[in-house]
């Protein structure tokens, strides 16, 4: 670090420290943006909130948008500083990643499918080649150029006709995840007038090769009906096959691997329902494959003349392998394939002809797990502290070959194929890094933090060695996300560079509430047990600086939607420990979210967060709801995003959060709000715009740590 770049992270505390003196004249900066307050009376339980900011939550309204356009300006101008820092962080990263590329195509059905992309273009073409990958390119979709009359614009699900002559796709313009789904004839290059609003994104095709299905949305966003469509037809004629009427569940559809059935899926977050419908009688009535049970949890697949069960049934809580036969569904039929383990989690399976594949975690490990049906079964190796791998894209059955990934801290994220006969591996693509990137001057770690309760918890770690001192003397960033049994697992990144080649650590806190040590570790930070994700990662930060991985005044924390929330809690339960924290899209105003059935995803998510209509949950999750917990205190400098038309976490959380947390903080920390004002929970659309909001989060974190370049 040099003394200019340090200089330029004291300006920025002096900066807000000016700005929020009320006694100080400031001509030279813009008034730190001071939200009108309007006090409302929220009352559940006898007990009354008041909350003076609740009238943020209308988009609609000049004054919101005027008052989120304030902290637009006020963090750009307070983060001018670091402009030039910005545009070398953007254009590092960008540098880094490989302009023109391609995926690793896969075979199905005589043809190789992947996607590409052009130098200089922000959005993938969607490409395939039949029979061999010599043979002439067909580009099926351009998204470039549907892309270049809106401001934001993502592509949804993509699926091929049976018959291989035309495609459906969906598009999202406004990055509320409603997608409108169109057509487009691979002969003639025409894409349909023929459109389906206000869908999920998926379009599944019978085998007739004019009649498909696809999922609705409701006013709070959950998908709740079933659809079919003819084409050729007006959608308002569309034939509605299932309504998902429990607010709880949310449903979609899809088609086997085997191609002969179409699965209608309804789920929640403790509870699974299927339905079935051969794909050749697509005006038949789907039939339910086993009806749904408080706590049964189950995946179908279907092969030759049977079905694969994974399930948690008859108290298997790492879940087990089950079949049964086409004409016999029921749980009362399932025979057991693989059994429970209490120290190994079943994530997932995939079927071949001659093979049974298993996604398998134990001690927090992905292993891939290859049993014949007749013959010895194995392990692949992987060799490595801390990792990533996983069953990749396999559509055909006829195969000896598995596609898989693998990835580490220190590995770039590479695609393979696993001959399963002869136990050889095949590395078909490792993630190109521009400019040259060695291995061997990174090291990564897992290590084991005590919690409050002396659970131990996992740490992954890594560092560029020439730049780490076991001293304490590191920035160090701490990442976690803890919640939906979300697993973070130790990938590469080649965005992260930018952080280790200036000297950061960087820890992922695996804590409860995700399923890194098996699905006890997400019932363990959940519902009443939520307060556990917080102290985990309280604790592990703790720890990480006890080891001299840094300390307080140059440790940093991030976390996101959901790890937003788990960043708000930890800023109130224990600000000293952090010099900076990053919120991104936070889910941070609990109460007043999972009290409104209006809002998208509220009542899908109760048995994740627990319903506040009940007392007890009401009670505890006033205990740690970020917003409801601004105190009167010293907190760290932090910057929030969202987006306007996020559909996720609305943008009234982050922007009441911030409004609070001005008006009770006692310190002269940076707090700064950035709200982008086209897009949603995914930032902006393109390949490369986001990374912008990128530079703009590291610049942050480099500018607090004295780091200017």
């Amino acid at each position: 670090m040099n003394k200019h770049s340090y200089t330029c992270g004291i300006a920025l505390s002096l900066i807000i420290s000016a700005c929020e003196r009320s006694d100080q004249n400031t001509p030279n900066y813009m008034e730190v943006p001071v939200a009108e307050k309007k006090i409302e009376r929220l009352v559940a339980h006898g007990e009354t909130r008041l909350d003076p900011y609740f009238w943020m939550n209308q988009r609609e309204d000049q004054k919101v948008i005027d008052h989120l356009n304030k902290e637009n300006a006020y963090r750009e101008q307070i983060m001018s500083g670091t402009v030039a820092l910005q545009e070398t962080l953007f254009e590092e990263i960008k540098g880094r990643i490989k302009e023109d590329d391609r995926s690793v195509p896969y075979r199905l059905d005589g043809y190789y499918y992947y996607s590409r992309f052009e130098t200089g273009q922000e959005h993938p073409m969607y490409c395939r080649k039949e029979g061999s990958m010599e043979a002439e390119e067909e580009v099926m979709l351009n998204v470039n150029e549907l892309a270049t009359e809106h401001s934001y614009y993502d592509v949804g699900g993509l699926k091929v006709r049976p018959d291989k002559k035309m495609i459906a796709f969906s598009e999202d313009t406004l990055s509320r995840r409603i997608y409108t789904i169109r057509f487009k004839d691979l002969e003639t290059g025409e894409i349909l007038e023929e459109r389906i609003p206000n869908t999920s994104g998926n379009f599944v095709w019978a085998n007739d090769n004019q009649t498909g299905f696809y999922s609705v949305k409701d006013a709070s966003l959950r998908s709740y009906k079933i659809f079919r469509h003819r084409l050729g037809t007006d959608a308002s004629e569309d034939v509605e096959v299932f309504h998902e009427a429990d607010e709880t569940f949310s449903t979609f559809v899809y088609r086997s691997k085997s191609k002969k059935y179409i699965i209608i899926g309804s789920g929640s977050t403790l509870s699974d329902e299927y339905r079935i419908l051969p794909a050749d009688q697509p005006f038949e009535e789907f039939q339910i494959f086993q009806k749904r049970e408080r706590g049964l949890e189950y995946q179908i697949a279907h092969f030759e003349d049977r079905w694969f069960v994974r399930t948690n049934w008859d108290g298997a809580t790492n879940f087990r392998l089950m079949s049964c036969s086409e004409g016999a569904t029921e749980k009362e039929h399932w025979t057991e394939t693989i059994p429970h383990r209490a120290d190994v989690y079943l994530e997932s399976f995939e079927l071949f002809r001659d093979q049974l594949v298993l996604d398998e975690r134990s001690n927090g490990l992905t292993r891939i797990r290859i049993i014949p049906w007749e013959g010895e079964e194995h392990y692949l190796d992987f060799g490595e502290e801390a990792y990533s791998a996983g069953i990749g894209n396999n559509p055909e059955f006829d195969s000896q070959t598995l596609r898989y990934g693998y990835s580490s801290l220190t590995t770039p994220s590479s695609v393979l194929d696993y001959d399963m006969v002869r136990r050889e591996k095949t590395l078909l693509k490792e993630y190109e890094i521009v400019g040259g990137y060695d291995k061997s001057e990174y090291q990564t770690q897992r290590i084991w933090a005590e919690a409050e309760d002396g659970v131990k918890v996992p740490i992954s770690l890594v560092y560029k060695k020439e730049l780490f001192k076991k001293d304490g003397s590191n920035p160090l960033l701490v990442y976690g996300y803890g919640s939906y049994g979300i697993t973070v697992d130790a990938r590469f990144s080649s965005v992260r560079l930018s952080l280790l080649d200036r000297g950061y650590v960087y820890a992922i806190a695996h804590i409860r509430g995700g399923q890194y040590l098996g699905r006890n570790w997400y019932e363990d930070g959940k519902l009443m047990n939520k307060r556990n994700t917080f102290t985990d990662f309280i604790s592990c930060t703790r720890y990480l600086q006890e080891e001299g991985y840094g300390q307080p005044e140059n440790t940093f924390a991030y976390g996101g939607s959901a790890g937003g929330l788990l960043m708000g809690a930890v800023v109130n339960m224990a600000p000293e420990l952090y010099r900076g924290v990053i919120a991104a899209v936070p889910f941070v105003d609990v109460l007043t979210t999972m009290l409104d059935e209006t809002i998208p995803l509220t009542t899908g998510e109760y048995d994740e967060w627990g319903n506040p209509n009940d007392s007890a949950a009401y009670a505890y999750m006033s205990t740690y709801s970020p917003y409801d917990n601004v105190r009167e205190q010293h907190y760290p400098a932090m910057l929030v995003t969202t987006g306007l038309h996020d559909s996720q976490v609305q943008y009234w959380e982050p922007a009441k959060w911030v409004a609070r947390l001005r008006e009770m903080k006692r310190d002269s920390n940076p707090l700064l709000l950035y709200c982008n004002m086209e897009t949603g929970h995914s930032g902006a659309s393109g390949r490369f715009e986001s990374l912008r909001e990128t530079a703009m989060e590291y610049a942050f974190l480099l500018d607090l740590a004295g780091i200017g370049e």
